[in-house]
């Protein structure tokens, strides 16, 4: 009868051990993936952190299917959603030296633009950034960017 009691005790503690290592499995890259969107403020917020700070949580729901980038310069540049978002996820993890400030130019209930400021040791790069709303969340859907 002990050995029937150890027996059960010792099953009863590997299915709890088994519940509980399963309850501390990681995140499904869906799971990943969600960013909170819902505002215009924590997208801006999260622009910054990709362009800014090497985060790819989400780089694809961030941008708006119609997305463009200008680069305002001698060698004028456009960049489409697609090459943006492949050159952001190459950038993972990587973090720019520079202080960076937001100002908000024009805000209303669907969309706001925002200037975003990258100040580094020997220029500074200013950037346009529109965002839109689309239906629940908020998503950029045009950058322009300048150097001095």
């Amino acid at each position: 009868m002990k050995a029937l009691v150890k027996t059960f005790a010792a099953a009863a503690l590997i299915a709890v051990s088994t519940f509980a290592m399963a309850a501390d499995k990681p995140a499904s890259k869906s799971e990943k993936a969600n960013v909170n969107l819902s505002t215009a403020d924590f997208a801006l917020d999260h622009y910054v952190a990709v362009t800014t700070a090497g985060e790819s949580t989400g780089v694809e729901r961030l941008f708006a299917d119609d997305f463009n980038q200008k680069i305002q310069s001698s060698n004028a540049q456009n960049h489409s959603r697609s090459e943006v978002v492949k050159s952001l996820k190459k950038q993972k993890g990587e973090k720019l030296n520079c202080t960076v400030s937001t100002d908000i130019l024009e805000e209303s209930a669907d969309y706001m633009i925002a200037k975003v400021t990258l100040k580094f040791e020997d220029f500074t790069k200013t950037d346009l950034v529109t965002l839109v709303r689309e239906g629940n969340d908020w998503k950029v859907s045009k950058s322009i960017n300048s150097y001095k």
